[in-house]
Order: C-alpha cells, then structure tokens, then sequence
C-alpha cells in the first residue's frame, strides 16, 4: 500500500483554521480529489471541526496531517501539545457547540485518538466510494418500461 503524506504547522490562533481548509483543498486537488466530489466536502468539514478543536480546546499549536492510500482512502491527523483526551459532547437544541466530534463521528468511517509525544493525535479515516461504472445497454437493445438506459 502506498501512502502520500503531507502536513501543515497550525498556529493556536482560530484564524488559523480557514488557512487549514484552503491549505487541505489544494492538496486534496492535488491528490485527484476534485473540489466537486462529496469526499472533498467532507474531509474539509472533518478539517474544519478538528483544527477548530485543537486551536479552541488546547489553545496550543497543531499538526494537521493529511495521508492519501494509493486505494483512495484519505486519513486525517491533527496532533498537539495537550495531553487531555478528546471529550465528545452533546449538543442540545441552540447550543453553538459541541458537535464537533458528534459530527466527525457521523462522517468518517472510523476515528480515534492516541497519544502523541507529550500531547495526542486525533485522527479520522474516509473511504473513498469506488466508482462504479453504469452498466452498458448495447444499442437497439429494448430497455423495459420504467428503466432508464444510462
């Protein structure tokens, strides 16, 4: 398996953040991941919430990490300095926090975190869903009623 690895230094400064969703666009295009796919959307949502966590919770500098799988699945890292380990909530109604992990959660197919140094790494896996191709409908070919030929 062969993985394309590549990072960015985050300051504890939440302006930090969009810098971290440019910074993880260019490089998911990069990578073949177009700006139009679902799986570009979501890795910069995931971004978005755990840099976000690290810059708000740790007030500490961060690593984000980001590791393409020949495959096409995307890992995502964000390492600090704080040994406090994530603490999921939940969010009630209008609350404006809360949801970050709930969210990450929902849209990755697998996350965790370990420690890390003197700090901890939290870290999300998502699939890339294979292509599959639409089937072929040889021409004159007659398609019954209520199916579409692609």
């Amino acid at each position: 398996m062969q993985v394309l690895q590549v990072q960015l230094e985050v300051g504890p400064d939440p302006a930090e953040v969009g810098r971290a969703r440019r910074w993880a666009r260019s490089r998911l295009a990069g990578s073949g991941i177009g700006a139009d796919e679902p799986l570009a959307e979501t890795l910069v949502l995931i971004i978005s919430e755990l840099v976000t966590n690290a810059v708000v919770h740790t007030g500490c500098p961060a690593v984000l990490r980001m590791l393409f799988a020949a495959e096409g699945g995307v890992r995502v890292e964000v390492a600090d300095t704080s040994d406090c380990p994530p603490k999921p909530r939940r969010a009630e109604g209008d609350d404006t926090n809360g949801r970050g992990l709930e969210l990450v959660d929902g849209l990755a197919d697998r996350w965790g975190w370990q420690p890390e140094g003197v700090g901890k790494s939290i870290w999300c896996e998502v699939d890339r869903a294979p292509v599959v191709p639409a089937p072929v409908v040889a021409p004159g070919t007659p398609v019954s009623p209520g199916r579409v030929p692609c």
